[in-house]
């Protein structure tokens, strides 16, 4: 079934094509017969149109999900699993340009960085299809004539939702290891960037997935994502997204207590000392808050730097930015891509009127690019603030858009307590050439994900998540199949007699 076109051309062509859900093995409509357009956030037009799912779509997907675990997959081979995930990665492999064009028309982001995506998440399902095969328990040395052992069992019926910012590749990082551990997903993108994961689970259809394994519900977050979390048929619930989203879905989930993996927001630190390699400094600021147009939840939207070298760094700072090509992400020389959409752009352009209004002085861009071919788009210029105060909203809450706040310290210890000086703790860095000081100071810092004299590079076998009130437990590495599974202990009598305990 042919559900997402191949082009940008024959995608706003063809605006009344119409993606489906994929719920028990079939490409379904939705309940109430409705609809929600799809745009290209670079240009607003309409390049498909989406089913809009509703609660009883989801009921009959967690029910399909159900008992396809009960009758099917979870005494499937692990080797049979991982088989179709390799399948998975096969397949991704040899669509890969279209997936990468579709992840760029839909969401926008440069062409370049929707390619990385792509690689990115044929690399987490072989990583998880080689995880799956793989020693998984403990045994343990105990008194005669008992043994005693550890093993790990999947979880159940997962329920899975994640943000429009990598469509794909956030797809990946829920689906491959709950499958791998033999769990069965009812998957929820975002209702703004559907078709990758509508491509995806066409791949799970043609390489064999069991019926009811993997379904697909498309919607908004308000109804399906709220039955997804509520119901008691899903045993574990997995979101990717907002603070306060995630609260909700934590509150919804206490009605038969399920398992909750949450990875949230952020408001990272990045942290410059004066003995830092200069240029190397620069650069990594520029693409720790730049990059996918700041739409990153572990972004390094403030940048501490430390006294002496303010003037330079913001001089060079404010010298690249300058250079950054924005424009469409299907135009090889675009370097940054529009926001996801008008009512996002808007919501960035708000934080920085507030930026303004409370004092912090805006030293590069700020504003809506509207000439030219961007005019229709929703773009806005890397922006960057000075002069901020750890009160001020634009240094404390989370903006999700192309805006640096810039902070200033005197000392180690200012920089440490600056740096944890918000409610969240997902991500940080640390440039300095002093290694003493690097672990020193990294160790300090409050969060799950850290980097020293870099920023942004993440692995599919290391561990991701937040600490404080970005997030609850972890996705990727071994810590996220772990994340899938339940553990049993086994006690294993060998030699079967009476006890004689009340002889």
């Amino acid at each position: 079934m042919e559900n997402v076109v191949r082009d940008e051309q024959s995608m706003e062509e063809e605006a009344t094509l119409v993606v489906h859900m994929y719920i028990d093995g079939q490409w379904v409509e939705g309940a109430a017969g409705e609809t929600r357009d799809i745009v290209n956030p670079a240009n607003g037009r309409t390049i498909a149109t989406a089913v809009e799912g509703t609660a009883e779509d989801a009921g009959r997907a967690i029910q399909a999900a159900k008992r396809a675990f009960y009758t099917t997959w979870w005494d499937t081979p692990a080797i049979e699993r991982a088989k179709l995930l390799f399948d998975v990665a096969r397949k991704l492999e040899e669509r890969g340009d279209e997936f990468a064009k579709t992840e760029t028309l839909n969401n926008g982001k440069p062409l370049r960085e929707a390619i990385f995506d792509v690689y990115d998440t044929i690399s987490c399902f072989k990583y998880y299809a080689g995880l799956a095969t793989k020693p998984h328990g403990q045994t343990y040395e105990v008194p005669d004539p008992q043994q005693a052992m550890v093993v790990r069992e999947p979880i159940g019926v997962c329920g899975q939702i994640v943000p429009w910012n990598y469509p794909l590749m956030m797809a990946a990082w829920k689906l491959a290891p709950a499958l791998a551990a033999g769990n069965t997903v009812v998957f929820k993108p975002s209702e703004l960037t559907p078709l990758s994961a509508v491509k995806l689970f066409e791949i799970f259809e043609e390489v064999g997935f069991p019926r009811g394994v993997v379904n697909l519900v498309l919607g908004a977050g308000a109804t399906v994502g709220q039955e997804i979390a509520a119901s008691h048929d899903v045993d574990k619930v997995a979101f990717t997204g907002g603070t306060a989203t995630g609260r909700k879905i934590m509150e919804a989930s206490l009605g038969n207590l399920k398992k909750v993996s949450l990875e949230l927001g952020g408001k990272s630190p990045n942290v410059v000392f004066a003995d830092a390699d200069f240029d190397t400094a620069v650069d990594y600021a520029l693409f720790g808050i730049f990059a996918n147009q700041g739409q990153v939840c572990s972004a390094g939207s403030r940048l501490l730097l430390e006294e002496s070298i303010h003037d330079a760094f913001i001089e060079a700072l404010i010298k690249k930015a300058k250079t950054i090509q924005v424009g469409p992400g299907l135009d090889q020389r675009s370097q940054m891509g529009p926001l996801i959409s008008e009512a996002h752009m808007e919501k960035v352009l708000r934080y920085i009127e507030i930026g303004k209004q409370e004092g912090a002085t805006l030293v590069h861009g700020g504003k809506r690019i509207t000439e030219g071919k961007l005019k229709d788009g929703y773009f806005v210029e890397p922006t960057i603030f000075t002069n901020t105060r750890p009160d001020m909203r634009i240094v404390q809450e989370e903006i999700f858009g192309p805006v640096l706040a810039i902070q200033t310290f005197k000392s180690e210890e200012e920089a440490i307590h600056l740096a944890n000086d918000t409610i969240y703790g997902l991500a940080g860095a640390v440039f300095t050439n002093d290694v003493s000081r690097a672990f020193r100071v990294v160790k300090r810092i409050r969060a799950g994900i850290t980097w020293i004299n870099s920023y942004h590079p993440t692995y599919n076998e290391a561990p991701w998540g937040g600490y404080k009130q970005s997030g609850h437990g972890r996705e990727l590495g071994t810590f996220g199949y772990e994340a899938y599974t339940e553990v049993k202990q086994i006690n294993n009598n060998l030699k079967v007699e009476p006890i004689g305990w009340f002889d």
